[in-house]
């Protein structure tokens, strides 16, 4: 049975900056493809970065130029380095692995 954890969440001042981290277990052999999202309050979940063995890491639109996702094939890891964060980054971060296990989440608060 495939489990993500996500850590290094919590909160953050604006231009602030954090690192996520998933670590997954319980795979048999490499993932194909490692995504974060996220879903802020009263929002559907969006994903964020990606990043899959077929192309370069992908991102959405709000977090480019910002945020950096880093994938370890033999370990099954992920990463999201998150620079120059705003309150609207501001949500609970998920993990997904091959776009179908998910992570329990992990929460960013943006906030003065």
């Amino acid at each position: 049975q495939v489990q993500l954890v996500e850590s290094g969440g919590g909160s953050v001042q604006p231009g602030g900056s954090l690192t996520l981290s998933c670590a997954a277990s319980g795979a048999v052999g490499s993932f194909n493809v490692m995504a974060w999202y996220r879903q802020a309050p009263g929002k559907q979940r969006e994903v964020v970065a990606w990043d899959s063995d077929s192309n370069s890491p992908q991102y959405g639109s709000t977090v480019k130029g910002r945020f950096t996702i880093s994938r370890d094939t033999a370990k099954n890891t992920v990463s999201l380095q998150m620079n120059s964060l705003q309150p609207e980054d501001t949500a609970v971060y998920y993990c997904n692995a091959q776009w179908k296990f998910w992570g329990k989440g992990i929460p960013v608060t943006v906030s003065s």
